[in-house]
């Protein structure tokens, strides 16, 4: 079977696949990259780590608007039979919590920036000065994004560990398939 850019009614190609594992890896690494430069002495490393912050921060949000059109435009492969109807109900709620998520983390990044009495800009990766969001500057709005931020973070990192248990349970414990077919787009789900 030769391997497809494109999904098909069993297994996920490889535009999804690749969109998958590189949102996967940069939300991974966003929560990390921000649990550390928080917690910095340095000014001019803390600086430093937050534009490389803000700056994958903006590519996430790039990537997964472009995933969630590439979802919409391609076919999505069916569960194996094997699962069970909680389980084909809680699937795509779970897959819209994580799309849903993964839109509001940077968009509440870029919300606290542009409320920020700081005034610092955003250079994602140095190219261009990203424009802020017309909000109003106050402590206020940038109190009350930084905790939206915050706790959108912990939020979808809990979901990211139940996606990953999932998949796991899936792989080890059900041995259907759904995770390998994720990995490699020649995969038979059954």
């Amino acid at each position: 079977m030769q391997a497809s850019i494109t999904n098909s009614t069993t297994s996920y190609g490889w535009g999804a696949i690749i969109l998958h594992w590189l949102i996967a890896l940069i939300f991974i690494g966003q929560f990390g990259l921000g649990f550390v430069m928080v917690r910095l002495t340095s000014q001019r490393t803390a600086f430093e780590l937050i534009q490389l912050h803000k700056s994958f921060g903006f590519l996430l949000l790039g990537l997964i608007i472009l995933r969630i059109a590439w979802r919409l435009g391609n076919a999505t492969p069916a569960l194996p039979r094997s699962v069970g109807s909680v389980e084909r109900r809680a699937a795509p709620l779970a897959h819209f919590a994580l799309y849903s998520f993964q839109l509001a983390l940077p968009l509440s990044g870029w919300a606290l920036v542009s409320v920020s009495m700081l005034e610092i800009p955003s250079l994602p990766f140095n190219l261009f000065v990203m424009p802020n969001l017309p909000l109003a500057e106050s402590d206020g709005a940038e109190s009350f994004w930084a905790a939206a931020h915050w706790y959108l973070a912990y939020a979808g990192m809990a979901l990211v560990a139940l996606h990953v248990a999932a998949a796991l349970r899936h792989h080890f414990q059900l041995r259907d398939g759904v995770l390998t077919r994720m990995i490699t787009p020649s995969s038979d789900p059954e």
